[in-house]
């Protein structure tokens, strides 16, 4: 196994310059920190290990929290700040740094290396969250061998994971729709590929996604509505390229403006709300013509009266936090990766009901 002797060998420099360069030390350039790194990429060593220390030794210790986008929107999103919450019940935190790592989407490629290094060494354990499948920093992690806990996605073989069950809970949205007699249906999905597209989806498009969460939710309401006898072509489904309920609005206004549809789902609350902007912009009265559903229950979705699926979002961030501690804790003695599925729930509210054409 290659150690950081062999590291500072192959570098020409000395043993505690590597060391330096790991820890984030003014004692070296930042040109020969980038040469170490290099080197230790080339050899293949992952980096100092953190797995030693303790949340419960005498040291302040540190987590990371990847985040998708960036951190101005990360602490805007009901969703992360939901994460955020649930991290911070766990007592054993009360004392570690939590730092947050936003990877801005439009900038995958370049930020592959930026982001490593940001990760190098600087946390006891990572909580990543909802990032694409093909991410550069998704190989790093699987590599690194840091504590680690992935929400939502990706979903990493021998990783502790914590999540839904995102196509069934789709379905179940889609069930409700037609239940109530809708055929004519509109989905606006965030992103399937963070490449900033918009627009109509097509099979294509549906079937190159690196979005695990939109897919699997795309893919449930795909099954449910040819369970019903409806196909792709028949659900009117657009792409809002992003996360903000701005994005959603405009592909509701997109979707609404060109289609006629009769209720839409949304891939999440932030979405639907976007898209009730829109239809009241368009003069659409809800429900009695255009009903709209949710996804997440985020804490304005009740305020809009909106129908959702609610899932345990606070719950999450504390599960995963809880088994990062343990982690760390237990180094390398740490068992087997855990899996953690919770159950989700259909909230009917007042934006869903039958329409008005139906017989």
């Amino acid at each position: 196994m290659v150690s950081m002797k062999d590291v500072a060998r192959e570098a020409g420099v000395s043993q505690p310059a590597v060391s330096y360069a790991y820890s984030g030390s003014s004692k070296i350039s930042t040109t020969q920190r980038e040469h170490i790194f290099a080197v230790a990429e080339r050899l293949g060593y992952p980096g100092p290990s953190v797995r030693g220390r303790s949340l419960r030794s005498g040291r302040v210790g540190a987590i990371g929290l990847v985040v998708m986008d960036q951190l101005s929107y990360a602490l805007e999103d009901p969703w992360a700040v939901s994460l955020l919450k649930g991290i911070s019940r766990v007592d054993a935190l009360a004392n570690v740094a939590l730092t947050l790592f936003p990877m801005n989407s439009t900038k995958l490629e370049a930020q592959g290396s930026d982001s490593t290094l940001a990760v190098r060494g600087l946390v006891d354990g990572l909580i990543v969250s909802t990032l694409p499948d093909d991410h550069p920093l998704v190989p790093f992690i699987a590599n690194r061998q840091l504590p680690l806990v992935v929400v939502d996605s990706p979903k990493l073989p021998g990783v502790n994971y914590v999540g839904i069950d995102d196509h069934g809970a789709a379905m179940v949205q889609m069930n409700h729709l037609l239940e109530l007699g809708h055929l004519k249906i509109g989905i606006i999905v965030e992103r399937l590929r963070p490449d900033g597209q918009t627009g109509p989806v097509s099979r294509e498009r549906f079937a190159a996604s690196t979005e695990m969460i939109a897919r699997e939710r795309l893919g449930g309401y795909v099954e449910a509505a040819e369970q019903a006898g409806l196909s792709f072509e028949a659900l009117r489904i657009v792409e809002a390229g992003g996360f903000t309920q701005e994005l959603g609005e405009r592909a509701a206004r997109g979707l609404l403006g060109q289609q006629e549809v009769t209720a839409v789902i949304a891939v999440s609350d932030v979405m639907a709300l976007g898209c009730l902007t829109a239809a009241r912009a368009l003069e659409y009265k809800v429900p009695e013509e255009l009903s709209v559903i949710g996804f997440d229950d985020i804490p304005d979705a009740a305020r809009f009266d909106l129908t959702t699926i609610r899932q345990p979002l606070v719950e999450k961030g504390e599960w995963a936090a809880r088994v990062l501690t343990q982690l760390i804790e237990a180094g390398p003695e740490a068992e087997a990766a855990r899996e953690k599925i919770f159950p989700t729930r259909l909230i009917v509210r007042g934006t869903t009901a039958s329409p008005a054409t139906a017989a």
